[in-house]
Order: structure tokens, then sequence, then C-alpha cells
């Protein structure tokens, strides 16, 4: 092409000046450009399914593609996009895109528009690319993202089928799950998941995809609130690819009481050849936020058998174990480790676990009263985010050996850096009183803060055990009251009252319609359990006693719930087995004021 002189220098100017800004691009995000249009606002955001592949400037332009004009006519796009004026530039930039065919020059207008935050804009610039360059993945996915961020889901259909027939087999769980991901933010989640369903409708009957597929539908129903919709999902997609872990993982999600066909999915699930590990441990977190510590400490046993090379599973049966007192288990457990520990290539998670088994293994030490050995645990934790817990269970061990004076004062000299640190050194006192008896110590310190802060219901049910302990029973009742006003889903505070009422023998009615209300609130507590068989013992039902007590004990082998069992079955005549259970109870815990109450009442030596 032959140009007069002044046309051709200036073509040569542009090249130079182009190279220039992309340059310049590397190293400067381009400034934020006023808004063009009232259009809906939306940010620049990745690709509407998987990334693709860019390059690594967007901005920059390969000059051999480009004629004099084109170079001219991008170059004065990109000094108007950065100038001040976006939407001269992002139409000289599209004007150019479309002549040349180029994605890289479509890209750029689509990330001028979203930079000035006109959505509108952004879709036309990605339509205009998918109709030069059909064949492009990154204009649908352009194009995908732009419709959901501007919530027009209902035309997402078409793209989204073109996005999954285009993806390899082989990457489509993938897809699956950032597909869940992107259309979860949509805000008619309804719309969301029944577009999402209709794009997949030939993945969810194909049995190679329809796990992945129907796990997808289902968590987007389960967005929507639509959790029986998500629990068929889960069903479907596991009948059709019972080795998916799609579906069991949206069934894990799923379990509840109330939705008591979602835990056999997860069960079917790890049954099969092809679980993974992770699956079994997810499983064994959520038995343990149901309080099935049984159930979860067998899940986390087969798993240390299969594979017991894995740090994590030890960790988590050794806190379970520990907590059921089960100490030399525990102690075996969180040995087995901390050998294994180094092997874990996430440094945050090593130190998160290892601070985790030092103080487990400083509890354990200190049940058996070897309080140097557990001082030596304590003095290992150097996270800084662990080291206020750490020196207040030191400050306990000080306590323990009758040094309440020094142990408070450690409590106090420690930092507070937060709020909640100033919280955390308040409550660790008020703790360290009331393990030495110092009732009254706590009973103010208590009163006084809940003075400051009258509706924090913590303190108030703090308040209420300590005046229990003081038998100050009428101040307790208040107190719970009070909570149960401020919080009337509080399982505590009914489980509390009730519990007080029917240890005293008084209002037994009224107490066992309290605990009722807590065991509403939380079934699978085993705690509030064994009040309910407490209070039913008391009212002189032995059977049901028996029968939920039993059961409470066989989900939790508290010290406690051992000695109200014991008496059950003591009073009923079953006295080898209460025997058996106390001595139980008096291996875990000989300390337990409960148990040694009993057994003294009952003139039980064992």
């Amino acid at each position: 092409m032959n140009l007069p002189l002044r046309r051709s220098r200036l073509a040569a100017a542009a090249l130079t000046a182009l190279v220039a800004l992309a340059a310049q691009a590397q190293t400067e995000p381009p400034a934020p450009a006023a808004p063009t249009s009232p259009a809906p606002i939306i940010q620049p955001a990745e690709p509407a399914v998987t990334p693709a592949a860019a390059p690594a400037d967007k901005s920059e332009v390969q000059p051999s593609a480009l004629t004099a004009d084109l170079f001219y006519e991008v170059l004065m796009g990109e000094l108007n996009a950065r100038g001040g004026d976006p939407g001269g530039g992002y139409s000289l930039i599209l004007d150019a895109a479309r002549r040349s065919r180029d994605d890289k020059l479509f890209q750029r207008a689509v990330e001028i528009a979203l930079q000035s935050r006109s959505g509108d804009a952004a879709l036309a610039a990605a339509r205009a690319w998918k109709e030069s360059v059909p064949d492009s993945r990154d204009a649908r996915r352009f194009e995908l993202q732009i419709l959901i961020a501007l919530n027009r889901i209902g035309e997402t259909v078409e793209p989204l089928r073109a996005e999954i027939a285009a993806t390899p087999q082989v990457e489509r769980p993938f897809l699956m799950a950032v597909i869940a991901r992107n259309y979860s933010r949509a805000t008619d989640k309804k719309l969301a998941a029944s577009v999402v369903e209709q794009a997949l409708t030939d993945e969810l009957k194909n049995p190679a995809t329809a796990g992945a597929a129907w796990g997808t539908v289902g968590r987007l129903k389960l967005a929507a609130g639509d959790t029986a919709g998500a629990l068929d999902a889960a069903i479907k997609g596991q009948e059709m690819d019972p080795s998916s872990e799609g579906p069991a993982l949206l069934a894990l999600e799923l379990m509840d009481p109330s939705q008591p066909q979602a835990e056999p999915i997860v069960k079917r699930y790890l049954e099969g050849a092809k679980a993974q590990p992770e699956m079994r441990i997810a499983y064994a977190r959520v038995l343990v936020e149901g309080r099935r510590y049984a159930d979860a400490t067998a899940e986390l046993a087969k798993l240390t058998a299969a594979k017991p090379e894995l740090p994590e599973p030890w960790l988590l049966l050794g806190s379970l174990q520990a907590q059921a007192r089960q100490d030399a288990a525990a102690e075996a457990s969180l040995r087995k480790y901390m050998s294994l520990a180094e092997s874990q290539r996430d440094q945050d998670a090593k130190e998160r676990g290892l601070t985790q088994a030092y103080l487990l293994m400083a509890q354990l030490s200190e049940r058996r009263k070897d309080f140097a050995a557990a001082d030596s645990w304590l003095a290992r934790i150097d996270n800084s985010d662990d080291l206020l817990g750490a020196q207040v269970r030191r400050a306990s061990l000080l306590a323990r050996q009758g040094k309440l004076p020094q142990a408070r004062e450690l409590v106090r000299s420690l930092p507070e850096r937060t709020p909640d640190e100033k919280r955390e050194k308040f409550l660790a006192e008020v703790q360290l009183l009331r393990d030495a008896k110092q009732y009254q110590a706590a009973y103010d310190m208590l009163g006084q803060a809940s003075a400051s802060s009258p509706t924090d219901t913590d303190l108030i049910y703090d308040q209420a055990m300590v005046a229990e302990k003081l038998n100050r029973l009428d101040d307790m009742e208040r107190l719970l009251r009070k909570l149960i006003e401020l919080k009337p889903d509080n399982q505590n505070a009914y489980n509390a009252l009730g519990y007080s009422l029917a240890d005293r023998k008084v209002r037994l009615e009224e107490a066992r319609t309290l605990i009722q209300k807590a065991v509403q609130l939380a079934p699978d507590d085993p705690f509030i359990a064994d009040s309910l068989g407490w209070v039913e013992f008391r009212l002189g039902n032995t059977t049901e006693a028996t029968r939920i007590l039993e059961d409470a004990y066989k989900r939790r082998p508290d010290p406690e719930i051992g000695a109200h069992l014991g008496e059950v079955l003591w009073t009923a005549g079953q006295r080898d087995r209460a025997l058996s259970i106390w001595k139980e109870a008096n291996l875990a815990d000989a300390d337990n004021e409960t148990l040694q109450e009993t057994l003294k009442r009952l003139r039980v030596k064992l």
C-alpha cells in the first residue's frame, strides 16, 4: 500500500506508541474510567466457565497483523480509553476488532466496557466477537459471564449448551463445578437452577456425566432454597453413577435430621472402591458437628486403618478419643499424627495441626497430673495466633498446682490486641476462679461485666451457672429466664433450668417441658438427652429413663452421664451393670463431681 509521506509517518508513530502502550499495560493497570451508560454495573470478572487461555498482556496487539489504518485506529482508541473518553475508545477498538477479526482486540473492547462499568456495551462487544469469530470459545465465555452478571439468566441456555458441547469429556466434571459457582451468583436463583437444568439435558441422561451434572443442578436448587429438589437431584445422580462424588458432596451438605434420605447417599458412595479419603474426613466432620462422636470415631478408625499414611485423620481421631477420655488411644493417635505431620505440604495446615496436637497432649498430661509434661507441650507452641490460648492453659496448670494468684497474674499480663482477646482473657480468669471453687469472686466478675453488657447472653449463662454453685437458685432461675427471653432458641438455657429443677425434685412436669424444648432445639446432644433421662427417672419412669440414658451414654460415654445411668440401673436392681458403668466413668475422670456425689450418697465403694 502506497501512503502519502505524512500518513506513513503517522502510522509509524502509531506503531511505536501502540507498542509503548502495550509495554506500559504490563506494569500499570489502566485507570478506571467514568461510567458511560446507565447499564447495570459489573466488575471485570473471570470468563464464564473455564478460563480461556489468555495472552500475558491482553492489551498487546501483534503489529504485523494490522494495517497502518488499523494501527492508527487502535492507538486512538487506547488514547481515548485512557484519557477520559472510554466510550470513544470502546467504539474505535470494537470497530478495529470487527475489521480485523482479532480476538485480542475484541477482548480489549470488552475490558474497556467492563472497566467503565457498562454492562450492555460489554455484552454487545462479546456478541460482536462471537459473530465475527464463531469458533471462539473465549467470546462465548465472556458472553456467558456478562449475561450472568447482568442477571439475564434466561438468555444463557444456548451459550451454555454450546460451551458444554465444546468441552472435552475429561474436563466436564470441573466444568460442572464452575457452572454451579457462577450461576449461584444470580439474583433469581430458582431461574438459574431451571436454566442450568435445561442446558444440561443431555448430560443428565449420560451415565458418564450424570453424577456431576445432577450434583450441579442440585447445588443450584439448594442455593434457591429448594432442599427437596436438591435431595432428589442427589438421589438421581447417584442412581446414574454410584461412583460420582458430586451427589455425595451435595448429600453431605443436606445431612440433617429433617433430611434422613441424605446420609445413605454419602454412605453408599463411601462403600465404593473409588471413594476419596477426603470425603470420609468431611463426613466425619459433619458427624462431629451433629455431636455423633461415636459414629465419627468409627469413620476415622476405618480411614486410619485403610490409609495409615495420611496425617489429618490421626489428628481428628486423637481429638475425638481425648474428648471421650480414651486417653491411651488418644495419645497413640496424636503421636502418630506428629510423626506424619512433616509430610504435609501446606505449611499453615501443618502449623495449625501441630498446635492442636500439642494442646491435646498437654490436656492428656494434665489429666494424669503430670504438670511438667503438660507445660512442656504448651511451650512448643510458637504460632502467634495460638499463643494466647497456650498461655491461658499454662495459667490453668499453675492454678491446678495451688498457684491461683500467679495464674491470674499470668492471664492479666497477656496482651490485648483485639476486643476478642480482651474477652478471652476475662473469661479465662473467670474459669480459673470457677475451677478453684472461688465462686463468689467469679460471680462478682461476671456481674460487673453483665452490668456493662446486659444483653450478652454468654455472660448471663455463665453467671447463672456460678449462681447455682453458690446455691443462689432464685438468681440462677432469674438469669436463665432472662437468657431465654433474649434468645428463645438457646437450648442450653432450657436444659440448665430444667435439669436444675429435676435434680432438686421440684416442679418436675415443668422441668420435663423445659428439657423437651431443649431436645427440640438440639435433638442430637447427648448431654441434653441425659437431662431428659434424669427428669424421667425423677418422675418415676425408670424404664424410659434407662432407655434414654443408655442411648446417651453410648453416644457419649461421659462420666456425668455414666453417673446418672448407673444410679437408674442401681435403683432398678441392675447393680452389677451399675457398678461396671461407674468403674468405667471413674477411670475416665475420678474427680467428676456428679459421679463422686452419687457414689457417696448411695454409699458405694468401687
